[in-house]
């Protein structure tokens, strides 16, 4: 890790920002063409030869990532007063950039957090396209994009709830959503409900509170939307969903390659395809490479309809507007056949020549896939097995902890255990981050780092967290053995939702039994009738003994008249179990299990919810 010494708090949440404007897709790299346009826009007296000497140095191995803390280092060697304080006007000027000071617990007074206008137009424009027939949100809807009418309309936590649906559709249950007669305490638990269901969607929602949102802070508001709109966007830009994808395999690559490709990098490598098969330049971005809207257009013309497939027209792409001369009015007139096809969405003819990656992404995955205009292989008869539900509750939980690489394959993205050493941290098990190899690894030999860090995982387990890890060795980590992986996540996901009741409770220790006879004691000295013997009762398919718990914590937070509560179907259970578990989100558990968890009565899931509902009552007292 850089030393941050020369750096004071502000200076570095400065870099931090400056470094995640450039790192979109959030996996803690920046490409090393994208630092000389940071370098650039720092003002840094640096001629094009020195810049790429800097970048050479730091790129040894020659993959062109660098990481956070490199891109401290630059600054440390560079910083100089003017430097410093170039570098910082730069930011704030940025065009499209508002700085707002900040008041929060977490900011301190006289920081500044910038928000992006760009964004702001993009996110209030797709939105009032989503929910555009919605009677729920006609109060607020349509917003104009060219006021702060966004942060206004979010405040209440029914835009929010919405939006998640829309991402994730079935994830909050519309009977919990409160939306007539708005008191604060009913907002108050649409904004519970919205941000722990973000949460178990995998968005990172640490240090946003109902408050922050009620507000309207922002760059809080569009940090959540965005998260919530790029897993909208990506959900299926991935080959489990979308065997098409399998049409991008290059020769020499297997299907195990192609699946270990994030969302970003598989949306690069279709546009290269299109791009390829109409006999153009390739792209390595979404930003710089896109500037001129050259590929923009050719990648239009490839993935119109081209009226072969029954039942859907033809939209020829005029393509005349590839002579403009004008930047700005060529990325206008490309806008303008993009509209044709229903996908002028995120971006604005300046937002494409100032090359914005964020949106120039979100832009891309739109297109994608409402025309991926890929055929999957003929020949190969290849059966992909999707995630199971376990192992997306599981990725969801790493990603709303924030941890960095962001997970999109659980286990191909652990095969180097960085995101374990971040959880081991997470459930105060110390790291010495000096025996953890980092990346970039190299070339030959980069597995066996990726290795040593694994084994350095399992040791800390057995030794400092004292799990169970029998049979376990570094190299079932590093080859993705499902089975053994999952055996150790579970035992991080367990220790976090017990550490969290311990704090609680003033540090004393928990286990299944103490929760089991809190959950009943609790039942009981408010009435209810349920009961549990353990977390594998079948009772619990029915959602009961959860949703009387809730009633218990919440009294009169349950209606009852929505429920089925004898001989019960299996939609009847289905249907309660997904009022459980939003109910459960909304009176402020952060609840990551699934409906299905409850109606199975999977035992390791039903834990955690009690647990969490657990520390949501203990809280109360």
């Amino acid at each position: 890790m850089a030393s941050t010494a020369h750096f004071s708090d502000e200076e570095m949440a400065e870099l931090q920002e400056a470094f995640s404007k450039v790192d979109i897709s959030g996996n803690g790299f920046i490409h090393a063409n994208d630092l000389t346009d940071v370098l650039k826009a720092a003002n840094l007296p640096l001629p094009g030869y020195k810049a790429r000497e800097l970048i050479q140095n730091l790129t040894t191995t020659g993959n062109g990532r660098i990481s956070f803390d490199e891109f401290i280092s630059i600054f440390q060697d560079l910083k100089s007063d003017d430097v410093a304080k170039s570098f910082r006007k730069q930011i704030n000027k940025k065009e499209g950039i508002c700085a707002i000071g900040g008041t929060s617990e977490q900011s301190t007074a006289g920081t500044q957090h910038s928000y992006s206008e760009e964004e702001k137009y993009a996110f209030v424009n797709w939105i009032n396209k989503a929910l555009e027939k919605d009677p729920d949100c006609k109060h607020v809807l349509p917003m104009n994009p060219e006021t702060d009418d966004l942060f206004q309309a979010v405040g209440d936590g029914i835009v929010l709830c919405k939006m998640i649906n829309f991402s994730v559709p079935d994830t909050i249950d519309e009977r919990t959503i409160n939306k007539k007669k708005l008191t604060p305490f009913t907002i108050q638990e649409n904004l519970n409900l919205a941000l722990n269901s973000a949460s178990a969607i995998g968005c990172h929602v640490v240090n946003i509170g109902a408050e922050d949102l009620k507000e309207g802070k922002p760059y809080l508001v569009l940090g959540l939307l965005w998260q919530v709109i790029k897993i909208g966007l990506f959900a299926d830009i991935e080959i489990s969903r979308n065997e098409a994808l399998i049409a991008l395999l290059r020769e020499g690559e297997s299907l195990e390659d192609l699946m270990k490709l994030s969302p970003e990098e598989l949306l690069l490598r279709w546009a290269n395809y299109h791009l390829e098969n109409a006999g153009c330049n390739k792209i390595n971005n979404f930003s710089s490479d896109i500037k001129d809207s050259k590929a923009y257009y050719h990648l239009l013309d490839q993935v119109a309809p081209k009226g072969d497939e029954e039942g859907i027209p033809a939209i020829p792409i005029d393509m005349s507007g590839l002579r403009e001369k004008d930047d700005v009015q060529r990325a206008e007139c490309m806008l303008q056949q993009a509209e044709r096809l229903g996908c002028r969405q995120f971006v604005t003819a300046t937002d494409v020549v100032r090359g914005n990656p964020k949106l120039n992404l979100a832009f891309i995955a739109n297109l994608f896939n409402k025309y991926p205009a890929l055929h999957k292989p003929e020949n190969q008869d290849i059966e992909i097995e999707g995630e199971t539900r376990e192992e997306r509750t599981f990725r969801n939980w790493m990603n709303s902890l924030g941890v960095n690489p962001r997970v999109n394959h659980l286990y191909s993205d652990l095969s180097d255990a960085l995101v374990i050493f971040q959880l081991y941290e997470k459930i105060k098990v110390p790291v010495d981050w000096n025996r953890v190899n980092k990346p970039p690894y190299p070339k030959l030999g980069g597995n066996m780092k990726k290795l040593e860090n694994c084994n350095y995982a399992v040791e800390l387990g057995k030794n400092q967290a004292k799990f169970s890890l029998v049979g376990i060795a570094g190299q079932d980590l590093n080859e993705g053995n499902r089975t053994l992986t999952l055996a150790l996540i579970w035992q991080l996901m367990r220790r976090y939702t017990l550490n969290i009741l311990e704090d609680i409770g003033g540090g004393e220790k928990v286990n299944d039994e103490i929760i089991v006879s809190w959950v009943n004691e609790t039942l009981s000295a408010a009435g209810k009738d349920s009961t549990i013997s353990s977390f594998k009762d079948s009772k619990i398919s029915t959602s009961m003994p959860v949703l009387d718990l809730i009633d218990a914590i919440q009294p009169g937070s349950i209606n009852y008249d929505l429920l089925k509560t004898e001989n019960l179907n299996d939609e009847e259970k289905l249907n309660n179990a997904k009022y459980a578990i939003s109910m459960a989100r909304k009176i402020g558990a952060r609840v990551y299990a699934l409906p299905e968890d409850l109606v199975e009565v999977k035992p390791k899931m039903v834990m955690t919810v009690f647990a969490c509902l657990m520390g949501k009552g203990m809280k109360k007292v």
